[in-house]
């Protein structure tokens, strides 16, 4: 029989008693995750009130899912909102390199990606190990942005 939580409000700051309602869990429990948890810091002001921002709700009601629901220990659940967060970063880093080599990265590591790219137009298989992956799709988001101002222009005249 799960509970269903409310939803969040749209407010910048949330009291600890707030939250505690939001994730239905006790505030002296907030106090001790804080100390558990790294990733939780509220905003601390007159009288050391808390202060929790809408992320960290969000990471409440996670580490509650984690805990009461799944059934992970406390550094269980430490583990596995480090490997969540280690997986954004990764990807955060994977979507920046995309963006680096769409701004101007050419075919000068290694085999000539543009040829790759016309081969894969033309139905060409290509198998993962022949380029790498980032570099490939890099390339090929070129090659459609490059179609695509052909077409506008095109149509423009």
């Amino acid at each position: 029989m799960e509970k269903s939580l409310p939803p969040i409000p749209a407010k910048r700051y949330f009291t600890i008693g707030e939250v505690g309602e939001l994730c239905d869990v006790k505030p002296h429990v907030l106090r001790y995750w804080e100390q558990e948890f790294t990733q939780l810091r509220p905003v601390k002001r007159r009288g050391n009130r808390r202060y929790y921002q809408h992320h960290e709700v969000l990471m409440i009601r996670r580490i509650s899912d984690l805990l009461y629901s799944q059934g992970f220990t406390i550094s269980g659940a430490r583990n596995q909102l480090q490997e969540l967060a280690q997986s954004q970063r990764d990807g955060r880093k994977n979507a920046q390199l995309n963006g680096q080599e769409m701004e101007g990265m050419e075919s000068e590591n290694g085999p000539d990606l543009d040829t790759a790219v016309s081969a894969a137009d033309s139905s060409h298989a290509l198998t993962a190990g022949d380029y790498p992956i980032h570099q490939l799709q890099g390339k090929m988001q070129n090659a459609l942005r490059n179609e695509l101002l052909e077409i506008r222009e095109l149509l423009s005249v």
